[in-house]
């Protein structure tokens, strides 16, 4: 008997990755209608609206330039950009001061200094950019998010009347090596696989890569600092979003983070980190991603195959090849980062996932951006605060 019921979860569990594969791959098919055409169409006042883009920097990384660069090369007619770096003696201010010095007067601003707001540094150092925001439009856009040309369209298209925030999940592009070859397995068609799914279905959420945010509906609910009810400022955009009555949407195609070389701890760190915060700002919605990846229906085909006369390792090597092929097809079909070892990455990473679920249920203590935090720690620190 219970054979069957493995046999029955396994195939289930197999049958739904594929539904949900093909959903997030339709979900971010190219559009054969023209981005112009489709901004006419949306809720938005003015098709292309003034908009207000802070980027909060900490540090130089490999891809520094690369990615703020790309800010100042945007196809739009008015945007200003505000960079926030909260310490005097940042390293990545010459390289600000070198981007700022090439654009007309106006375009872009660099603010220096920190307000202490909540646990979150990033929030802290967006705080004194959203204030400064000339524009009713504002988007909160990480240093390592490399912006396409339509950037600022590709957002402003999906907002409704209903759609209080759009954003987009990082996806991981330019791996060097292995290891972040490994991270994009984690980031790309299995993060924003799920996150594009859930979208998809009308129940987005928020990733604080790329936010972009019609000021009223932040200072209805308060101010820019509200955002501090969560360690997580992005679980507080989706909290404060659904609580105004409205959704979260995603953009229809994933904004890149180049990667070039990782560690197998920076990505073990980041994913814990990740998995802490989803834990404690969504415990009930965290719980089911156990079920999110092929080693259990693997382990459930290999423990049936016996009953139906079959060898477990045959049945494991069909069922993991039934989960990674799709996968590595859909992957390359979007034009994201695909190799022929995509297959071998989409497996170590499932096998490492169950790892990091259980971390994420046993930790609350991180490290980011240098700073120590604590998800239970923040969320007693935010609360005082609000009050």
């Amino acid at each position: 008997m219970t054979g069957y019921i493995a046999a029955a979860f396994c195939l289930f569990m197999t049958f739904f990755n594929a539904f949900s594969l093909g959903l997030a791959g339709w979900r971010c098919r190219r559009r054969p209608e023209p981005l112009a055409e489709r901004l006419l169409q949306t809720g938005v006042d003015r098709p292309t609206p003034p908009v207000s883009i802070v980027r909060p920097v900490c540090g130089l990384e490999t891809f520094s330039e690369e990615t703020l660069r790309s800010t100042f090369e945007l196809d739009h007619p008015e945007y200003e950009v505000l960079f926030c770096v909260q310490k005097k003696n940042d390293p990545i201010i010459p390289l600000i001061e070198k981007l700022l010095a090439g654009q007309p007067e106006g375009r872009g601003r660099l603010l220096i200094g920190d307000d202490p707001i909540s646990p979150n540094p990033k929030l802290n150092n967006c705080f004194k950019g959203w204030q400064a925001a000339q524009h009713q439009w504002i988007v909160l856009a990480d240093s390592n998010v490399l912006a396409p040309k339509d950037y600022l369209q590709q957002m402003l298209v999906r907002f409704r009347p209903d759609i209080g925030l759009v954003c987009s999940p990082p996806l991981g592009v330019w791996p060097d090596g292995f290891r972040a070859q490994l991270e994009c397995a984690f980031l790309n068609t299995f993060q924003a696989r799920w996150q594009f799914c859930a979208d998809a279905i009308g129940m987005g959420f928020a990733q604080g890569k790329s936010m972009m945010w019609r000021r009223e509906i932040v200072e209805q609910a308060g101010g820019v600092a509200v955002l501090a009810s969560e360690i997580a400022e992005d679980a507080a955009a989706t909290k404060l979003v659904r609580n105004a009555g409205m959704k979260v949407a995603l953009v229809d195609r994933p904004f890149g983070q180049p990667l070039g070389k990782r560690t197998l701890r920076s990505i073990y760190q980041r994913q814990t980190r990740w998995a802490r915060l989803r834990r404690a700002s969504f415990p009930s919605m965290y719980a089911p991603e156990i079920l999110a990846g092929s080693l259990l229906p693997i382990l459930a085909g290999a423990y049936a195959a016996r009953d139906f006369g079959f060898e477990p390792w045959t049945v494991a090597a069909l069922v993991a090849a039934a989960w990674q092929l799709p996968e590595t097809l859909v992957s390359w079909r979007l034009g994201w980062p695909t190799s022929p070892l995509s297959p071998l990455y989409f497996m170590l990473r499932d096998l490492l996932f169950p790892i990091v679920w259980i971390d994420g249920w046993l930790g609350d203590d991180f490290v980011w951006l240098g700073n120590s935090m604590s998800v239970r720690e923040g969320a007693d620190e935010t609360v005082d605060g609000a009050a």
